[in-house]
């Protein structure tokens, strides 16, 4: 039993990598840190707003993180039976989500949702 309101996993593609985990796999032990701990706070307290998540369109959230050096990481996420599918990861080097960041995350959810 858990207290997790939706427990987060990670998006698999068809050929069995998970892109987020190896994503944060690739940052600093502190950033993967920071953001894991961000991830936590939407499991137990969804749902969650400003500043830590923030629905997007399409059905989509982010998980906003800073990092150390003015740096900001976001995960991109859906709710998919009762759980929280972690899509996308990237740095934000811009104000705006960059589209190309969106299309990959709406491209995965819907191969998700097809899938079943």
């Amino acid at each position: 039993m858990t207290d997790k309101r939706i427990p987060a996993k990670f998006y698999k593609t068809e050929g069995g990598t998970e892109p987020v985990r190896d994503w944060l796999k690739s940052l600093e032990r502190i950033e993967r840190l920071l953001i894991g701990t961000d991830i936590k706070t939407v499991e137990y307290g969804w749902p969650v707003g400003m500043p830590i998540c923030r629905p997007m369109k399409n059905g989509l959230f982010e998980v906003r993180t800073n990092l150390p050096q003015g740096r900001t990481a976001r995960v991109l996420f859906c709710i998919y039976e009762n759980q929280m599918v972690l899509l996308h990861g990237f740095i934000k080097k811009t104000q705006k989500t960059p589209k190309q960041d969106l299309n990959l995350a709406l491209e995965r959810k819907r191969k998700l949702e097809a899938s079943t």
